[in-house]
């Protein structure tokens, strides 16, 4: 994946500014990791305004996931294990907030939202294990004009934003269509790639 994202840019005059302090990658992998379960537990409250809540804790959770990175790169900090803490608290965070949001549209859709939620989740788990654990296939960033990349993973931003806009439901339907269906794409694709 690039770490020159559309939201590494966002996020790269505010690490600017924290370099110097001397705060450190891992704390902001922790920062996201604690955002994260926050998101989750807000986003499976209700589906109303805790989940509107939990959305923007999430969003807030994604620009620490690249920030962490962001500030190791720009202060020389990259280790094997920050970044394998930093990989651990992104698929957590992103597992659980699935999760979440099926709790929380329980209201709306009763016991469905949470198998949805998590099977969404455990699919999510499964593409990172198979990226970053087994190293089978690739996933490679969209550039619609040079210099600007948008990576599959930048693609989660728009789950709040399908919140906020009252659609969760649907998109919680698409994600446990779509993610296990990914999840399958890459390891056959990656296995024959790894065969070949």
């Amino acid at each position: 994946m690039s770490s020159n994202t559309v939201i590494h840019r966002i996020v790269r005059p505010a690490v600017r500014v924290i370099a110097p302090t001397g705060i450190t990658p891992n704390a902001i992998t922790t920062m996201r990791l604690f955002s994260g379960i926050a998101a989750a537990v807000a986003l499976g409250l209700d589906a109303g305004t805790w989940q509107a809540i939990g959305a923007g804790i999430f969003l807030f959770s994604m620009l620490l996931d690249r920030a962490d990175g962001e500030l190791a790169r720009s202060t020389g900090q990259t280790s094997p294990a920050g970044h394998r803490y930093d990989l651990l608290s992104d698929c957590l965070s992103n597992v659980i907030a699935f999760i979440g949001i099926g709790v929380g549209q329980m209201e709306a859709i009763g016991n469905t939202g949470p198998v949805l939620g998590t099977v969404a989740g455990i699919a999510i788990g499964a593409i990172f294990w198979q990226l970053h654990i087994l190293r089978i296939g690739t996933l490679r960033g969209w550039e619609p004009v040079p210099g600007i990349v948008i990576d599959p993973d930048d693609m989660l931003a728009l789950v709040p934003v399908f919140i906020w806009v009252g659609v969760a439901v649907p998109m919680l339907w698409a994600a446990a269509i779509i993610t296990p269906l990914a999840a399958l794409y890459l390891a056959v694709a990656g296995t024959r790639q790894q065969r070949a």
